[in-house]
């Protein structure tokens, strides 16, 4: 494996680590550190590189880094909501996870009946 492929490994789990540190001290900056956007760089670094930068196949990426960032919010409110009415940490999961991905496909629905590409 090449830096470039594990780097973005070791960040994820140093994010972790510095999410499970935090939470003793302040919630509310564990919550910010843990919706840091680090996934989407290394992501986007990963998919710049393999392409070797080209510029067509980093904008259909960061495109897509647009439409999921809708179901993702809304995945953040159903898991607020659903811990707000004192369900537990699976419920909790479950509710959040069924609304992201109704949320996806009902934006992937909407763009295919505007007859815009998905891919």
């Amino acid at each position: 494996m090449k830096w470039h492929e594990i780097l973005p490994v070791v960040i994820s789990v140093v994010v972790i680590i510095l999410v499970a540190i935090v939470e003793k001290q302040s919630k509310l900056v564990a919550a910010v550190t843990a919706t840091m956007p680090l996934g989407m760089p290394l992501a986007l670094w990963i998919v710049y590189s393999a392409n070797q930068g080209d510029r067509i196949a980093t904008e259909k990426f960061t495109g897509g880094l647009l439409i999921g960032i809708i179901p993702t919010v809304a995945f953040a409110i159903a898991v607020w909501f659903a811990a707000r009415v004192g369900l537990k940490l699976v419920p909790i999961l479950v509710v959040g996870y069924a609304v992201w991905g109704a949320t996806l496909l009902a934006i992937l629905g909407f763009r295919r009946l505007l007859g815009l590409s998905t891919s």
